[in-house]
């Protein structure tokens, strides 16, 4: 069976809650690989909830439904204060990338308090000012950014990311609307051990299972180098329809 955008692959998928420290309830979901412990974990900050970022935005809905199967990697979704998807609506009111701070706090704590192994940022846009804004912290291991406009994100939070030595990875298509390769490339320079890769053809939303599945194998082969490279394009056992 071809592996489609709609094809939801095997996982334990539990509804979560994550509580904030100025007291919010934030929607999410944890899937975990089947009958064996993941061996790391992303944790996901979606696109810009007021245009139509979720959660359930297509690449981190897909690397929820791919990755806990081919990869045996856990994917903590979760939607941000005031953002609605098909899970629910977190709740509280958009706080332009500043507020959030809390709810990255909170799903990185809830990522230590369940044991979740080798924990990585995968940011999309929106997500990855809030990754590099509030997401350096200890027990991170470093920062997949998809798509990086560097608008509300400063030099400071760069800088911040280059005295830790973590790794960051910037995916940035080739024709993205706020921020391509050659800009990206010298924007992170401020970071020395920052991999900028330039994504041909591509644009800021990732359209089109080529571009999906590229931006799977670069996060795969950061998170979980020991799994099989490219991710297969087929599987062959039990799985589910998304029905959107």
């Amino acid at each position: 069976m071809d592996i489609r955008a709609s094809t939801i692959l095997p996982a334990e998928r539990r509804p979560l809650t994550l509580h904030t420290a100025d007291g919010l309830a934030l929607v999410g979901e944890l899937a975990l690989p089947v009958g064996a412990e993941p061996v790391a974990t992303l944790v996901c900050l979606h696109p810009l909830p007021t245009a139509e970022g979720m959660m359930d935005s297509h690449v981190l809905r897909k690397a929820s439904f791919r990755l806990p199967a081919l990869a045996g990697i856990a994917v903590l979704r979760f939607n941000t204060r005031g953002t609605t998807s098909r899970h629910g609506t977190s709740q509280g009111a958009f706080g332009d990338g500043e507020s959030e701070r809390h709810d990255v706090a909170a799903a990185i704590a809830f990522a230590e308090k369940e044991g979740l192994p080798a924990p990585w940022l995968l940011g999309w846009s929106f997500g990855t000012e809030l990754a590099l804004k509030w997401g350096c912290e200890p027990g991170i291991e470093g920062a997949l950014l998809l798509s990086p406009p560097l608008r509300r994100a400063a030099d400071s939070d760069l800088d911040t990311w280059a005295d830790s030595g973590k790794p960051v990875v910037a995916l940035v298509p080739e024709f993205d609307d706020y921020l391509r390769p050659a800009e990206a490339r010298d924007r992170f320079a401020r970071i020395p051990q920052a991999e900028v890769i330039g994504v041909d053809g591509a644009k800021h939303l990732w359209v089109g299972e080529p571009y999906v599945r590229t931006v799977l194998n670069e996060v795969v082969a950061r998170v979980a180098p020991a799994a099989a490279l490219p991710l297969p394009t087929e599987w062959d056992g039990p799985a589910e329809k998304d029905v959107l």
